[in-house]
This record gives C-alpha cells, structure tokens and sequence, in this order.
C-alpha cells in the first residue's frame, strides 16, 4: 500500500511519497541527499510500491546495483533448493540483508534487476538456474576484461597516437573496427574516436587510422564510402543463342581505345557516306528482369579504378560480348549502320545483329597508320588499306564536328590523366591528345544520334539524353581558363523517355548506345531495341522511365566514386613528392587566392600567389604539403614564368 514516506520506485529510481490525492506527490531520494528538492505529481499506475516506509535516511540509497556477495549467492543457493518454489522482494531482502527496511527493499530490487542470480517480479521471484548464473558470470568477466583493454588501448593511443600498431594486435582489431566502419562510410559512429575525444568524421577516422600504421595510404576508402563493391558482378549471363546475323567479316572493323583498355565494346568502318559502329550484343541473351539485367541496372556502371575495375556485368561477359578479344575469331555485335549526306546530315539508320571481324588499335597506332608509320600494303578482305579505311572515317568525324559546332555545340578541353598503381607504385601520366580520339568520338556521337533519331521514328520508349544550354560568355578567356569557364556555364545533362536537344553536343536528338558491356543505360537502349527488332514487345515508358531512374542513380555514385578516388590517388602520390614544382595555369581569382589547373596532374587546386596575375597566366606551384585523408594538396607559388 502507498502511504506517506512510503518508499516508492519511479522510473527506475527511489523515491519518497510526500503526500497522497487526486494524484501521488513524491521527491526523488538522491535529490534530496544533495540538498535538492524536486516534486513530481504522478499518477498510481506509474509508480511501484517497494517499502511501507517511513524512509528516513536518504543517503542509504546508492544508484549503482550493489555487487553480489557471498550473503546474496548463499541466498540463491538455499532458494534453489527449495524445488523452484517463488519469493518476493521481502523474504530475499531479510534473507541477504537480515532485515525489510527501506535500503534492504531497494538493494533487493536492484539485485532482481541486475539479474544474475534472480529474475522475474517483486511478487514472483525466481532462481536462475546454476548453468545460466555460470554462463552469465563468464559473459560479465569477459565484458570486464573487455573494458579493461579497452582503457588500457585508449590509454595508450592518447599518450602515443602515432605509435605504430602491429595487424597481428588482435585488441587493436577488435577496437579499430567502429573507426575502420566510420573511415568507410558505413555508420556515422565510433565509440572509440568519441572515447579518444576526436571528431567523429570518416576523414578523422582515416587519419587517426594511418597514424597508428593500422592502416597504409594504399587503402582507399571512397567507393566504401559511395555504398559501391570492390569486386565485380557475380552473375554470369546466357551465352549468346544462335540467331540469323548479317555477315559483315568481308568489311574491316577497328576497335580503337587506350593501351590500358581491356573491355571492347565498340568498333567502325565507313565506306563513302556510310558509317558502320559495331556495338557488343549483351542484349542478345540478357532479358528485362533477368538476374544480370538487374544486377548491371543495381550497379548502373562498371567502376574504373586505378586499383583494380568493378564490372557491371561479370568479368566471364568479357569472353561472351567483348569485340575483337578472340583475334581474328568473328564477333558478335549489333551494327547501326548511318547513311549520311555530303555536310554529314543523317539521313538513315539502320540497326542489326551482325558478325564482324576486329582488329584492336590504340589511339597511338591508329594516329601512326594515317602518318603511314607501319608497314605499308597490309590488306583486308575489302581490299581497302588500313590507312585509306581510317582515312575515310577521320573525314566523316570531322565533318560532324563542323557540323555539331556550326549547331551550337561546346568543345571543352582540359587534361585528363591516367593513374596507374603497379606492385604499390602509383603512376601519373598525362594523357596525349589522339587524333584518332576525336574520330572514335564523332562516331559515338553519330551512332547515338542516328539511334534515337531510329527510337523516335519507331514510337520506342528509349533512354534520351539532352542538355539545356548554359549561359555562356560571349568572349571565352583563351586557354584552360576559357575551357574552364565554359564548364563552369554547363548545365547538368537529363535522361528521359521523352527527347530534347542536347546543347552541349548541337545535337537536336541524343542517346547513348556504344558502352552497353560499363553503361546500363546503355544496355537498357540495346534491350529497347533488341525487343523491338525480334518482334517482341518492348518495355512500356514507365517500366524503361523506372529502369533508366535507378540505373543512372547507380551511375552517378559510380562517377563521385572514380572522381573522389582519383583525388585520393592524386594525394598519395604527392605525399611521396614533397617540395616538388609543378607547372600550373591560372584560372580563377577566388577572393585573396587563385585557382589553378595543374596539367601534369589534372589537378585544380588553390594557392596564394605574390605576383599580380590574369586568367591564363602561367606559375610554378610548389607542394608544401599534403592531407591524404582529405585528399588536399597544400603549394605555394615560386614565381611567375609567363603570360598568356
């Protein structure tokens, strides 16, 4: 019953009970030994009756549950004998205690509570049986210890945060996983970070990480921390069925990429006014709602990496599509062959599945065979020369660019680099600009012009690309500051089933169809049109506005991803530089610095500079420094070499 100084339990805490009506007035027991005195008005039901009372000393009521002793054990020993016969909170304070007093009643009830030897309720108390109080026991000393180490290892990262920690310290495992998990991205939390008093951020977790030596500059966090897998897609799809294929191997097909390129999706030949791209044909065996149809559209691209690719599709789709992989061995492929007129117009497409042979080229024996480099005389089966059959596909590229930019559109040229990492060793190098790069380029273009152009005549839900124009400058600056500018002005592209003019390409119809082995979008354009060609049914406009949503959303995490990551690279390799001078180009003042493109390095950076400088102008950046977890790099200018 609850009376007057009767002790009462509310929110888990001992309180006196002041005075009784309508509703039940109490003050918290620990509030009034500090010298404080908070009522609280509650009703019946929300508090629990422990002791008659009075309560008098205050001070007998201790937050902590009291530690078991051997009073408390031989109590559950003597009650566990008794055949699984109950108690109440009474008998076990009189039987541990000696007595029922307030501070008994309570002391008991921190024990139910803490629930290594009884459980149950203050009416109904049970003995716990001996193999759960044993394996209880052992659970709490391994708790224990648990604590205990991770003082002793907290203790020793504040007094000697850069001290070296070996991978084989399991502890150092064991209490570095939260800050590794925050270092990834994966949770937002670390208690350790918060027990060492550091800010719980990824980039403070990755430093703390490469400080202890737990972890090497070589472990790259940004994809983890993009939600993307390091390793490549699992399902493996059907082998192509046989079909009817255009015979196309008479005609000369050549795959044109980097040296460094190891998946082959597209090649071409033009004859005259007629342009042949030859795409991969996933499509031929990978069906809307298949496992690898959907794995590819989870993942939305292939991730490039220095470090290693995450495909799309799995690595055994290489063997299954790629072009030209297997030598002389026909390809599979589906052609868009474009009819063009004399200023490079489209003035029909036609798309097929084909056989062809490939010869795979980079860009720099591609540029050597029009500057007639190799040997000379190497036929194919149409009799043309390499030299003459990439000839007459430079002029059909380079009337569509006059033609593209007579429309509007906006070339932007600023470095690109490739970053390799072989045996840990990171390489940078500058990508050399390729003629025959622009060709292959055009005849992309030309190739998802003249499919969407096809879409649009055959009423087929397609995934269009456009661009709205920018408001760009009159009177670009000259240079990489122009180009910069100008990138500056661009508006995001837009995919959607309905078409529109891409501004940025003057194109007034666009898609992209060339990359369906590392662009689901892509692969999604093939499924269009592979339906369509069989006679099937193709995907309504919702289902492809569905498909081509969670795809290109996929896709955007893969490019923050490569961006992020190329950054990464780009400061681990500086970290190993210091002092090193890079030439740079000016090409923004941002308040009291300057913003640079450092070719070398594709890298924009910002730094202070003495001189007085324009846009374009040229300096020397020395690096000072490097934060690798924040993926910075600290110069200073040495001087001004030059002008515009």
């Amino acid at each position: 019953m609850i009376t007057e100084k009767s002790l009462v339990v509310y929110r888990n805490r001992p309180a006196m009970v002041t005075e009784r009506g309508e509703k039940i007035t109490i003050v918290m027991l620990g509030e009034t030994a500090r010298g404080n005195r908070t009522e609280y008005r509650v009703r019946e039901k929300d508090i629990e009756a422990l002791h008659p009372g009075p309560v008098t000393d205050t001070q007998g009521f201790a937050a902590a549950p009291p530690a078991p002793d051997t009073a408390t054990r031989e109590a559950w020993e003597l009650l566990s004998a008794s055949d699984g016969e109950k108690t109440d909170l009474k008998e076990l304070a009189e039987l541990i205690y000696g007595g029922f007093t307030p501070e008994s009643a309570w002391a008991a009830r921190r024990l139910l509570w803490d629930g290594l030897f009884f459980t149950g309720e203050k009416d109904r108390i049970v003995c716990r049986s001996p193999e759960e109080v044993e394996a209880e026991e052992k659970k709490r000393g391994a708790k224990e210890r648990e604590g205990r180490e991770r003082d002793m290892f907290i203790e020793k990262l504040k007094k000697e945060k850069k001290s070296v920690l070996s991978r084989d310290d399991l502890s150092a495992g064991r209490f570095l996983q939260d800050v590794e998990a925050l270092a990834y991205g994966k949770t937002d939390r670390s208690r350790t970070m918060k027990d060492l008093g550091l800010p719980e951020t990824p980039e403070d977790a990755h430093r703390l990480l490469l400080e202890t030596g737990w972890w090497t500059p070589m472990i790259n966090p940004h994809p983890a921390r993009f939600g993307l897998s390091s390793v490549s897609a699992k399902i493996v799809p059907e082998a192509p069925p046989p079909e009817e294929r255009r015979d196309l191997t008479a005609l000369p097909a050549f795959a044109i990429d980097s040296p460094w390129s190891d998946d082959p999706d597209d090649a071409v030949f033009a004859r005259g006014n007629t342009l042949y791209v030859h795409v991969a044909d996933p499509a031929s065996s990978i069906a809307p709602g298949s496992p690898a149809e959907r794995e590819g559209r989870d993942r939305g691209a292939t991730l490039y990496l220095p470090e290693g690719v995450s495909r799309m599709l799995a690595g055994e789709a290489l063997s299954l599509f790629a072009l030209g992989l297997s030598g002389r061995t026909p390809s599979r492929a589906l052609t868009f062959k474009i009819s063009l007129d004399e200023r490079g117009e489209i003035t029909e497409t036609e798309i097929f599945p084909s056989l062809v042979n490939v010869t795979r080229l980079t860009y720099g024996e591609a540029d050597g065979i029009l500057e007639g480099k190799p040997a000379e005389g190497e036929k194919y089966a149409a009799g043309e020369t390499a030299r003459e059959a990439l000839g007459a596909l430079r002029d059909i590229a380079g009337r569509n660019l006059a033609r593209r930019l007579a429309a509007g559109a906006v070339n932007i040229e600023l470095p690109e680099t490739h970053i390799g990492i072989e045996e840990g060793a990171i390489t940078i190098h500058r990508i050399a600009s390729h003629k025959s790069a622009e060709t292959v380029r055009e005849c992309m273009l030309l190739a998802g012009e003249g499919s969407a152009r096809w879409a649009l005549e055959h009423s087929l839900p397609f995934p269009f690309v456009w661009q709205e124009a920018g408001d760009l400058p009159s009177n670009p600056l000259p240079g990489m500051a122009g180009f910069y500018q100008l990138r500056r002005c661009m508006r995001p592209r837009t995919l959607s089933v309905k078409p529109g003019i891409h501004r940025g390409l003057g194109l007034d119809i666009y898609t992209q169809v060339t990359s369906p082995l590392r662009r689901y979008t892509d692969l999604l354009a093939h499924l269009q049109i592979r339906a369509l060609l069989r006679g099937e049914c193709p995907l309504s406009a919702d289902e492809t506005l569905v498909r081509l949503a969670a795809g290109e959303a996929a896709a955007q995490a893969v490019q923050q991803a490569e961006r992020a990551s190329r950054q990464y690279w780009t400061s681990v390799y500086l970290s190993e530089r210091p002092g090193s001078v890079w030439d740079a180009a000016a090409l923004e003042k941002k308040g009291q610095r300057w913003l640079f493109m450092i070719p070398d390095l594709a890298l924009e950076t910002q730094a202070a500079v003495k001189d007085d400088i324009e846009p374009g102008d040229e300096v020397k950046l020395v690096l000072k420094s490097v934060n690798i977890p924040r993926s910075e790099g600290s110069f200073v200018s040495e001087c001004r070499e030059g002008s515009r």
